[in-house]
């Protein structure tokens, strides 16, 4: 099946390309050609004068199907809590597809997802990245893990400071982080000496991080970003920085450390303890630091489609409105680790595609006219 895209406004995230005027050829789920005019009498056309062709945007932390909000009461299979370590459990296998959020996110032009486990326990699980669109989540995945998650500060803090163990300070959680990993790296130089070893699902998921396959991304707000900083640089670990509260009093230590940010929920209130200080002026401050960074809902506990609110309040804080959208689909998939796939507009990509009508994050009234996912058009605004 082909569908040509034609007289769009195309703002593709390649690079640091211009909006221009031009046509998209999808083919067998793909970008097959992008040009000024394309031509094609098999092709079933789509006008899109007058609007702005997109990559499909990217959440790079949600919960979405763990936390179900979709029934009379809410289910929660984001958190197991029997052990601050639980590497090894993978969110795939707690997801509800048919939760309504997935058709709230493909509707505002949302076409991927990572699904994050946590963040109840310091270890919380393998997170995994999909489509928004579909019946089934392992045909919706396209990849898994994507990486392990990890939290600290309050909430591992209040699971198991209530039964009075291990970790309910800070200095306990910080603790079970660095053992955890000092006894995964020890595990894989057992193996690599080709010593027995007694199987270890935790210790063969965080082997993962230790081998670079995949990063950790680490719930932190606050003074906590430090230890964050401070024990994935000392085992040699990619990271990222989750929801990043507090960023703006720590931004050399972020920049120096290579790792990524995905900040948000931007909307959340402000409170006592860890959402003392939601610090939105970050976002600028880390990209023009040459921090990657991604804005993130953390959805359900915000709504899916406030990612439009988020790119909008980076744009009211200073960022740039294109930087603000690389912030929702390029540099989201680097997060994820799946740029080769989504993230721009480029010939051999997925067809991940929106047309908008105005500018997100400029225009109040912008609005998804069509959404595709692999090449299929999931969503036409009636």
């Amino acid at each position: 099946m082909k569908i040509l895209i034609k007289n769009g406004t195309l703002c593709t995230m390649a690079a640091q390309t211009e909006e221009t005027k031009g046509d998209i050829l999808i083919e067998d789920g793909k970008i097959a050609a992008i040009d000024r005019e394309i031509r094609d009498q098999d092709a079933e056309t789509i006008d899109a004068s007058g609007l702005y062709v997109m990559p499909g945007m990217i959440d790079a932390h949600t919960h979405i199907g763990l936390f179900d909000f979709n029934n009379e009461h809410a289910v929660d299979d984001a958190n197991e809590m029997t052990n601050p370590v639980t590497i090894a459990v993978d969110a795939r296998y707690g997801v509800n597809p048919k939760a309504r959020e997935f058709r709230a996110a493909y509707e505002h032009g949302i076409t991927t997802l990572l699904i994050t486990p946590g963040s109840g326990d310091v270890f919380c699980g393998l997170p995994f990245a999909l489509k928004t669109y579909g019946d089934n989540v392992f045909d919706m995945s396209i990849k898994a893990p994507c990486a392990v998650k990890i939290a600290l500060g309050g909430n591992p803090k209040n699971t198991y400071g209530d039964r009075k163990q291990l970790p309910m300070t800070r200095m306990g959680v910080a603790h079970v982080l660095r053992d955890t990993f000092r006894r995964a790296k020890e595990y894989l130089e057992k193996k690599e000496r080709q010593e027995k070893v007694d199987y270890d699902a935790d210790m063969e998921a965080l082997c993962l991080a230790l081998e670079g396959e995949i990063p950790c991304k680490v719930h932190c707000t606050q003074y906590d970003m430090l230890t964050a900083i401070e024990i994935c640089k000392e085992f040699g670990v990619r990271f990222s920085l989750e929801h990043a509260w507090g960023a703006t009093d720590y931004i050399d230590e972020i920049a120096e450390s290579g790792c990524d940010v995905c900040y948000g929920p931007i909307a959340t209130y402000r409170t006592c303890g860890e959402r003392r200080k939601i610090d939105i002026e970050a976002v600028k401050e880390l990209d023009e630091r040459g921090v990657n960074v991604a804005l993130v809902t953390d959805s359900p506990i915000l709504s899916e489609e406030s990612l439009y609110h988020h790119i909008g309040e980076a744009v009211r804080e200073g960022v740039a409105q294109e930087r603000a959208i690389r912030m929702v689909t390029v540099n989201a998939a680097k997060v994820l680790g799946v740029e080769e796939r989504i993230g721009t507009l480029e010939v051999g990509k997925d067809a991940d595609i929106i047309l908008v009508k105005g500018r997100l994050g400029l225009d109040t009234d912008a609005k998804v006219q069509y959404t595709l996912i692999d090449g299929k058009i999931v969503y036409k605004n009636a």
